[in-house]
């Protein structure tokens, strides 16, 4: 992919009011949309502002050379060679990997409070690509500077190497679930854990606030949309769920978290 490449998707969706920035590396209420399982143990990134100091900080910030991406822009691109980070300020980042074929895998939606880029921090390619899921605010933090930085700011490195691991986790709980699980198994979780950060109680069920397109549920899952919008309405049909101009409300929890329901 060219440096340069933008990549428009989910024209069809709303476009989302803008919101306020929060405080640089401050914490989301979640990692990051990620499928895994519910026993899996990730609970949020390690925090920036708790490791450093305030004139650290500052510091640290001064460094850095913020971008705004739009929604659809593709901040990074797979194959690319980079020089660095970007941490996310606001609105969120998707994380995907492209095969030769045009087929993608979502690997996880990263929110404020998280960085984007690595895994080789300092430099190097690219192994998938990052775009804005709506329009975001990042910091990048090139490798020479935090080369220059970690010896004078020791707790720089070791929120790195803690952001390393909460990524290693999460991929690992990806790569399991895509090893263990059904497509359809993957679904049903998905949707409850989507339910866990977006679900708003509304008309005798739990309302999915955020929008994802069945495009969007079929790049987590490893599925196609066809299969993502017949399966969503089997378990329409079944009581599970109920849709409404791309929303969905889960009816019942309970049904839907039974391994292999409706397969």
């Amino acid at each position: 992919m060219a440096a340069a490449a933008v990549r428009r998707e989910g024209e069809a969706k709303a476009k989302p009011a803008p919101k306020a920035a929060p405080a640089p590396g401050a914490r989301s209420r979640s990692p990051g949309v990620i499928l895994s399982e519910p026993d899996a143990g990730i609970a949020g990134p390690p925090r920036i502002l708790d490791q450093l100091a305030p004139a650290e900080v500052e510091l640290l910030l001064a460094q850095g050379k913020r971008r705004v991406v739009k929604r659809g822009e593709l901040l990074f691109a797979q194959g690319e060679a980079h020089d660095g980070i970007f941490l996310v300020e606001s609105g969120s980042i998707r994380v995907f990997y492209a095969a030769t074929s045009g087929r993608e895998i979502t690997l996880a939606y990263w929110h404020p409070g998280n960085f984007v880029g690595g895994p080789e921090v300092f430099g190097g390619t690219h192994v998938w690509s990052g775009v804005a899921v709506r329009t975001s605010s990042v910091l990048m933090l090139p490798g020479k500077t935090l080369r220059a930085l970690i010896p004078r700011l020791p707790n720089l490195a070791l929120w790195i190497i803690d952001g390393l691991v909460f990524k290693g986790r999460c991929y690992s709980a990806l790569a399991q679930v895509l090893g263990t699980r059904s497509v359809f198994e993957r679904l049903q979780r998905l949707l409850l854990h989507l339910a866990e950060l977006h679900g708003v109680a509304e008309g005798g069920g739990l309302l999915i606030g955020a929008v994802f397109t069945h495009q969007d549920l079929a790049h987590m899952v490893g599925g196609t949309r066809q299969w993502v919008t017949a399966c969503l309405n089997r378990l329409e049909a079944d009581g599970i769920i109920r849709l409404n101009r791309g929303r969905i409300t889960l009816l019942d929890l309970e049904r839907l978290a039974r391994p292999g329901k409706g397969r």
